[in-house]
């Protein structure tokens, strides 16, 4: 029969410990891919503890989010990562996710939408991190012809400049919507596939990115797929960072110019590539009419400071 041990250093009260070890019929909230445990016989004697009890476990290929994401996967990394990322002890199913989706901000009345990002808190932010970073604005403008301001706006909306841009891990969202929502179960998978590739490529632990409910991460919240697609290295150190700005402001920039954004466009029509372009990046047009308007106040806020 096949075994796995995992060491770890906890800081907590001996007590504390031994309670948790000893709570055995507990082990299926914590311990993964542990279905059931329980206790059959307790006894003391002589102050020793004698438990009999049988846990029931599975291992990943009892999972169909990974036989769905090996199979996508097709090879291109190596089993043995897929394998651990879905053993991680941090594996876990979010069914409020389901929920998050059945009620979207982009849902709302456009006058409750606008609400939310319209509003004075926002242009301010976006005046002030324009000032603060304006060369490098510029740069990514000038090397894309993309309206600074634009590129400016999709990044506070996206995550309010860095502040809010992680509520689970972008593994467990995907992996959540792979066994909770059949309708996305398709998308969550090649999603789910392209984000080990990236984090096989980077070495990067499978659980450390958070994201959105959708599994879209970094300060550009970009979907594996888009990141992988269509993110860039603009200050050139040989990575690609979704939590740094020089490479979050050209990714954002580029993602426009490769959905349809015209070079140095001025068309904001609804009809205009400029639109069409915004849309791409998140399919509603209320997120669409609040980046354009928002847009245009953080440009007139700017001109009047």
């Amino acid at each position: 029969m096949p075994k796995a041990s995992v060491k770890r250093s906890i800081e907590c009260k001996k007590e504390q410990l031994i309670d948790l070890v000893l709570d055995i019929e507990k082990y299926p909230e914590f311990v993964p891919f542990c279905l059931d445990a329980k206790v059959y016989e307790k006894k003391e004697k002589d102050n020793l503890l004698l438990i009999i009890a049988v846990s029931f476990s599975k291992s990943p290929d009892d999972d169909l989010a990974y036989r769905l994401v090996l199979e996508k996967l097709k090879g291109e990394i190596p089993e043995k990562f897929v394998r651990d990322a879905f053993s991680h002890n941090k594996v876990e199913i979010h069914k409020v996710i389901a929920e998050r989706f059945a009620k979207p901000y982009e849902k709302k009345p456009w006058s409750d939408y606008r609400k939310i990002f319209v509003k004075e808190s926002r242009i301010k932010a976006g005046a002030k991190f324009y000032k603060e970073n304006k060369a490098l604005i510029q740069s990514v403008s000038k090397k894309y012809m993309v309206d600074p301001f634009i590129i400016v706006t999709i990044a506070g909306v996206e995550s309010n400049y860095g502040v809010h841009h992680s509520q689970y891990s972008v593994f467990n969202a995907l992996y959540s919507q792979i066994h909770e929502m059949p309708r996305r179960s398709k998308w969550a998978t090649k999603e789910l596939a392209e984000f080990l590739k990236y984090c096989y490529m980077d070495k990067l632990d499978t659980q450390e990115i958070g994201g959105s409910y959708a599994g879209a991460f970094g300060f550009g919240q970009f979907i594996p797929s888009s990141f992988t697609y269509y993110s860039v290295d603009f200050n050139e150190n040989g990575v690609r960072e979704p939590y740094s700005w020089p490479d979050v402001l050209g990714s954002i920039a580029n993602y426009l110019r490769m959905n349809g954004y015209k070079a140095n466009s001025a068309d904001y029509g609804k009809k205009g590539d400029i639109y069409k372009a915004v849309y791409a990046y998140n399919h509603a047009d209320n997120y669409v009419m609040a980046v354009l308007e928002l847009t245009e106040k953080i440009r007139e806020r700017v001109s009047a400071e």
